[in-house]
């Protein structure tokens, strides 16, 4: 069993005995590994989003938490992929680290045999894609929640010409270009709509202020001219 196999079952092996506890030893003797794989392993689902809760002690082991996972779900191996593929191309997109926890919670919730087969099939896909710089490999995970709560976010941003400013933003949505990322926003300092470039984005604070009611048609004829204008820039 190869340990991509392992990170599956193991979900899968906590999801069939849940909400009762499965201790590290008892994981390892059904995987045939040492305790401390099994302790990396888990250590390794927890960072990636996966709901495992760990208690120590004598009487301790791991649970997965069902309220924050997928039901059995009828996916064939090849719809399972289609979506993996979607999810896998997520990079450098707002929501990225989020749509590889739901790749795993798809993955954990398919039976074992088709998830076998899905990942069969996914190792006879390749994605050829141009290697992009380090500071877009991911949105700030600030400026996700701004968007994904309303808040108003305060951003330090770089513009064209390498100037800094800070500034106070009301973020309304994430908007993509041919190649690049956007926040768009009324911006307080300008006193208008504005595209901020993800990878222009230095720091950002969320404020202890809600976005206030905005009629969204304020910038929506603008928003056309505004990517049209920011992709001419780069």
């Amino acid at each position: 069993m190869t340990r991509t196999d392992r990170l599956y079952a193991i979900v899968e092996e906590l999801r069939a005995s849940a909400p009762a506890r499965r201790s590290a030893r008892a994981l390892a003797d059904r995987f045939e590994v040492s305790v401390r794989t099994i302790e990396r392993d888990v250590s390794a689902l927890q960072q990636s989003g996966v709901p495992i809760d760990a208690d120590t002690g004598r009487d301790g082991g791991y649970a997965l938490d069902k309220t924050r996972t997928l039901p059995p779900m009828n996916f064939t191996p090849a719809e399972a992929v289609a979506v993996g593929i979607a999810l896998g191309r997520a990079g450098g997109a707002p929501f990225a680290r989020s749509a590889r926890t739901a790749l795993l919670k798809i993955a954990a919730a398919m039976s074992a045999a088709d998830g076998a087969e899905a990942r069969g099939l996914a190792e006879r896909i390749r994605l050829l894609v141009r290697e992009e710089p380090d500071d877009r490999a991911s949105v700030p995970a600030v400026v996700e929640e701004a968007v994904a709560v309303r808040q108003v976010t305060r951003l330090t941003y770089v513009d064209r010409n390498g100037t800094e400013t800070e500034r106070d933003v009301e973020p309304v949505a994430f908007v993509s270009g041919a190649r690049d990322w956007y926040l768009i926003g009324w911006c307080r300092l300008r006193e208008g709509p504005r595209l901020f470039r993800l990878d222009r984005i230095r720091r950002a604070s969320l404020l202890e202020e809600s976005v206030p009611d905005r009629d969204f048609s304020d910038m929506t004829p603008r928003i056309p001219d505004l990517v049209a204008h920011a992709l001419e820039l780069g």
